[in-house]
């Protein structure tokens, strides 16, 4: 009688990667959650060492340790003698957040952004238009142009004159300006779920997606939670959330205020966040309210929300959360910008943002 003998399941082997290789993987998701800090991160990979077996008697985590020092990983010529991140891991964090998130860029062509506009320069489309003065001998199509001149002019008494050129369209490459958003206030953590290190592999996802494809593009970062200040790329492995409320409205001022000093026509904000506004700074002092949608702090939201739109900036916000009271405001806040909003989890969060940011529907002013 035939039949299927059903065992436990055992994955096959990691094909060429070393014992150094596949610890180092574990170690930077956990340098990651901890904010860069090495010695909670090795202290972790220690117990997971004891619960999974990691290591083998030939390799252990001491010997792990060293290969990062002398790799130039990691490095212990501090004033306390404390382990901390050199360049090369900052730099690792965000290639590794680039494969994770936006691996599919692999199978795209490489250019920047395509717009609405098809221009001269840039990369060549299926479509075809009439010669117009200035257009160059590269952008004439050869075939189509013989197919025509015979086609007007037969084929014993040939000859092609202006009118039966046509030239392959280009489509327009875009320059974009675009400020990314984080929430660090206290409710990114609440619950038990993790929200911020999804926020920070975003990213540092988009830092090096911009800086590798799209260099001509600016990306800058800031973070808000009582206030908004702008942050290195290089700083975002380190960020955490901190005791703040939610104050949007200092973010979108700050975010305002860089892109009114790029030169760049098109521009974008990107806003993640998991809740409400729920602070204000009135002069010297902040007005905080936590319960439930606050007028007043909302209608400064929206101000800005209108103020951006008069500038032509439009902004995409990312919640991390689905309640319903804070779907009606960010619908409200979409609506009053004319931008574009996601109710996204955790998991999905990074193609959302790079879909968006691939699309660039913004028009060359």
């Amino acid at each position: 009688m035939l039949g299927h003998r059903f065992t436990q399941y055992t994955p096959p082997p990691e094909q060429g990667k070393s014992d150094f290789d596949k610890l180092h993987k574990i170690f930077m998701q956990l340098v990651l959650i901890t904010s860069g800090n090495v010695g909670e991160a090795l202290s972790w990979l220690t117990e997971l060492d004891k619960q999974y077996g990691l290591t083998n008697p030939n390799y252990g985590i001491g010997d792990f340790i060293e290969q990062l020092k002398r790799e130039g990983y990691i490095t212990d010529e501090g004033p306390k003698g404390e382990f901390r991140l050199n360049a090369k891991s900052e730099q690792s964090l965000r290639n590794s957040a680039l494969e994770e998130i936006f691996g599919k860029l692999k199978k795209s062509k490489g250019g920047e952004h395509q717009t609405l506009h098809t221009g001269r320069d840039g990369e060549q489309t299926t479509e075809r238009r009439e010669y117009e003065f200035g257009d160059t001998l590269e952008q004439i199509s050869v075939t189509d142009s013989l197919r025509n001149a015979q086609i007007n002019h037969g084929v014993d008494n040939f000859f092609m004159t202006e009118n039966d050129l046509e030239v392959m369209e280009s489509e327009f490459k875009a320059q974009t300006s675009t400020v990314l958003m984080i929430d660090i206030s206290h409710s990114m953590i609440l619950y038990g779920e993790d929200r911020i290190t999804p926020a920070k592999k975003v990213a540092m996802a988009l830092s090096e997606l911009i800086t590798k494809k799209y260099p001509k593009d600016t990306l800058d970062i800031l973070v808000f939670g009582d206030d908004a200040w702008q942050i290195e790329i290089k700083d975002l492995p380190y960020l955490q959330v901190g005791p703040y409320h939610t104050n949007t409205v200092a973010g979108l001022e700050l975010g305002m205020d860089i892109l009114r000093r790029r030169k760049n026509p098109n521009k974008q904000v990107f806003m993640i966040t998991d809740g409400k506004p729920t602070c204000i700074k009135e002069g010297i002092k902040y007005y905080k309210n936590s319960f439930g949608l606050d007028t007043k702090i909302l209608n400064k939201t929206y101000t800005l929300a209108a103020q951006l739109k008069k500038l032509k900036i439009p902004v995409t916000t990312f919640m991390i959360a689905t309640d319903p009271y804070l779907k009606s405001f960010v619908r409200e806040f979409t609506k009053i910008n004319n931008g574009n909003a996601y109710y996204s989890g955790l998991e999905g969060l990074g193609n959302l943002v790079f879909e968006d940011f691939k699309k660039n529907r913004r028009k060359s002013l």
